[in-house]
């Protein structure tokens, strides 16, 4: 499926509309469609006045349940799969401002349990020193850099949350990329093993001749098994539809098997940090 950015902004409304003028179309009442579909009429009211997304299952429920004709179905699931997708570019983000952007993580990490962090390219902010992170927001001004680097740290404290469990996953690229100066990297290093002693923390990494299938495209992140953030060049895409987490999940998995995680990485860890000391 092809879509234009500005498309996502409209989708949910139009979704909400066809969906409600389909039923009236029918005949329907709120409560007929929504016993057929094993909802409560509050959950087809939300979905019609565009409060509640609904997920592409119930709106394959509510299309089986008023017999849309199967070309109305493929257009109708099109625009479900837009509602429950976002962009946010990069642009949009710098004039909110970073410290916002670090505001909506913030958000998302205090609503979740278990997050998976894949990083092919960099070092994540939960896992950054401050002199790396700063280094990171170079091309920012001075007082959004420092409002974004006292945020990213504060953030950094949920990692000894024990009620929450968190994966990082970074190939060798990222943690040795020469962002810093070599003693500083030196430091950065040795820190991500001494998070993999954090109880509630994994820190796996994927040396340099692994060979792993499918290759890594993109830095993303999931949130529990709901949310799915996935980093390009000018932007983020933003995925809550199950079966594009889902698909996220299963890619984790197999970078997952491939990673390794306790001892082994530290001593991996060690050997780089000691390289850019030498």
């Amino acid at each position: 499926m092809t879509f234009e950015p500005e498309e996502l902004g409209q989708s949910r409304a139009n979704l909400a509309e066809t969906l409600k003028d389909l039923r009236k179309r029918v005949g329907w009442t709120q409560t007929r469609l929504a016993q057929r579909c094993a909802m409560s009429q509050t959950k087809v009211s939300n979905i019609e006045r565009g409060i509640l997304t609904p997920t592409l299952v119930d709106v394959e429920l509510i299309l089986r349940a008023l017999g849309a004709p199967p070309q109305l179905v493929v257009e109708i699931t099109a625009l479900a799969r837009l509602a429950n997708t976002e962009w946010q570019d990069n642009w949009s983000l710098l004039r909110r401002g970073l410290e916002k952007r670090q505001n909506d993580l913030a958000g998302l990490e205090r609503s979740s349990t278990e997050f998976r962090y894949f990083l092919p390219t960099m070092i994540t902010g939960l896992l950054a020193t401050p002199e790396y992170i700063r280094a990171s927001l170079a091309d920012v001004s001075p007082d959004q850099r420092r409002k974004t680097v006292a945020r990213k740290v504060e953030r950094q404290e949920i990692l000894y949350d024990g009620t929450k469990r968190f994966t990082f996953i970074l190939t060798e690229q990222a943690v040795r990329w020469p962002l810093v100066p070599p003693d500083v990297l030196s430091v950065q290093i040795r820190h991500l093993a001494a998070l993999t002693h954090v109880p509630n923390v994994r820190v796996g990494v994927i040396p340099i001749g692994t060979t792993v299938i499918p290759a890594p495209l993109n830095v993303f992140t999931v949130y529990d098994d709901r949310v799915a953030t996935v980093e390009i060049q000018t932007g983020v895409m933003v995925f809550r539809d199950h079966r594009d987490v889902s698909a996220y999940l299963d890619e984790f998995a197999t970078y997952e098997g491939h990673a390794q995680f306790g001892e082994p990485a530290r001593a991996t860890f060690d050997e780089w940090s000691a390289a850019c000391r030498s």
